[in-house]
């Protein structure tokens, strides 16, 4: 069964857009999600339940960058073997500097 990209409690704890603006990477990370098949780690500080926008650290190809997502894209996305991109269950909120 595929997991759920957010929790209740990841909705509860992630803050608004724009709430974390200035920190950079001191920012919290409050999930993160992966591509379990290759590239794409995306770790979300920011989230607007309403858009399914969210924002943080989007690592791929070897770079790192903050900036936007759409939860309902990630979600989108289909895998080879029929897998989706994935939500760390292990994760734990994390200043994105710590966030490798």
């Amino acid at each position: 069964m595929r997991q759920k990209m957010l929790t209740k409690e990841i909705l509860k704890a992630v803050p608004k857009l724009y709430a974390q603006d200035g920190k950079g990477m001191e920012a919290i990370a409050y999930a993160k999600f992966f591509n379990p098949c290759g590239d794409g780690t995306w770790y979300m500080t920011e989230y607007d339940p309403i858009e399914g926008r969210a924002f943080g650290k989007v690592v791929m190809h070897g770079e790192s960058e903050l900036g936007y997502f759409m939860i309902p894209e990630l979600e989108a996305i289909k895998l080879r073997f029929g897998m989706y991109i994935e939500r760390d269950i292990h994760f734990s909120p994390t200043p994105l500097k710590d966030c490798k």
